[in-house]
């Protein structure tokens, strides 16, 4: 397993791609359904061999189902600590997922754009990713997965209720949709906070680059619906793609507002930061991130117009701690690892302009 994470660091992530709509502005779309088993008590109230059960059905879908004959399924003690941190970096685990217990499981479709993890708060969490703004193209690749599972296995429904999980919050549809996207601009204009406060008006939350309780780094924040009861799907992606590209909109403006008013100040920041990352010898992860944020920008301005949107993902991604040491294939403590990340980011930049 060691090896095909090493080999899956190497590749970029589908799902960050530069081919999606909007991709200068919003990363990735992402939709995630909570399921659970009828007659199975919730992974909360749950003891170990409810838990235990529930991978066996999950084990037998696997084995029987064509469409995921292809895919990647993993057993909770098989992840150790640096795989569960690339997963996590890599976007296809939740953070407390693998946390502490061993009865879990975890599948990952062939081309990575949609994971089910068995076990975490609800039986299934299936989500689904897609690069740039596609709400709907992730929620019919969910979709998808969940059919797939539902011949095989019947879900916990209500007629009044819809499917029924662990936490209220998620029941009724029990689909979080969220995007993925940079806002320098706001960030920049300290209209950030006015924005964030209209999103949350809106029905909408505003998290940080790895979702609930983590930071905005590198100005990249994640905005996902709050309700799942009363509403339909339809209701729900519509709502993620009007509020998304309204704040766009709003991104925009900030932007242009900063080359008209401080043009010389974020050329020069601008620039400062293609400057450090090129040439640096030690960096943090989340100073990449940052500086990264302003190169981003001077692309979307086209003051680096000689730089790919797929080039600073890729960057984005394998600067993370766990996806540093699987491409190196050495496992490294935080110097090294400093020392290393500056030296991948100058391979990678050693041939633009």
């Amino acid at each position: 397993m060691k090896t095909m994470f090493d080999e899956m660091a190497k590749s970029p992530a589908a799902w960050l791609s530069s081919a999606g709509k909007e991709s200068l502005v919003v990363l990735s779309t992402r939709v995630r359904l909570a399921r659970n088993i009828a007659g199975c008590n919730f992974p909360e109230s749950a003891d170990i061999e409810t838990k235990k059960k529930v991978i066996s059905y999950v084990d037998s879908v696997v084995t029987r189902s064509k469409k995921m004959s292809d895919g990647l399924y993993f057993k909770a003690p098989d992840i150790d600590s640096l795989d569960k941190d690339f997963l996590i970096e890599r976007h296809l685990i939740s953070p407390h997922f693998l946390n502490g217990e061993f009865d879990k499981a975890l599948f990952i479709s062939k081309d990575e754009q949609c994971s089910i993890m068995i076990n975490e708060e609800d039986h299934l969490r299936i989500q689904a990713l897609e690069p740039g703004l596609n709400p709907r193209g992730a929620f019919d690749r969910a979709l998808q997965y969940e059919q797939e599972i539902g011949k095989y296995l019947e879900y916990n429904y209500d007629p009044d209720f819809g499917y029924l999980t662990s936490c209220p919050t998620n029941a009724g549809t029990g689909m979080r949709t969220s995007v993925l996207i940079h806002l320098p601009g706001l960030v920049l204009t300290r209209e950030i906070e006015k924005v964030i406060s209209h999103i949350s008006h809106s029905g909408l939350i505003v998290r940080g680059f790895y979702g609930e309780g983590s930071d905005a780094l590198g100005n990249l924040f994640q905005i996902s619906n709050q309700t799942t009861l009363g509403v339909t799907e339809e209701e729900i992606l519509k709502q993620i793609e009007r509020v998304t590209k309204d704040i766009i909109e709003k991104e925009a403006s900030a932007r242009k507002r900063l080359l008209e008013e401080t043009s010389e100040i974020i050329e020069d920041k601008i620039w400062r930061a293609y400057g450090i990352l090129k040439n640096a010898r030690v960096l943090t992860s989340e100073e990449v991130m940052n500086l990264l944020s302003a190169v981003r920008l001077g692309h979307a301005t086209k003051m680096l117009n000689f730089l790919d949107v797929s080039l600073l993902n890729d960057i984005l991604l394998l600067s993370q701690p766990a996806h540093l040491q699987k491409y190196y294939g050495a496992e490294m403590d935080n110097n090294q690892r400093d020392f290393v990340r500056a030296q991948m980011v100058r391979e990678k930049l050693r041939d633009i302009e």
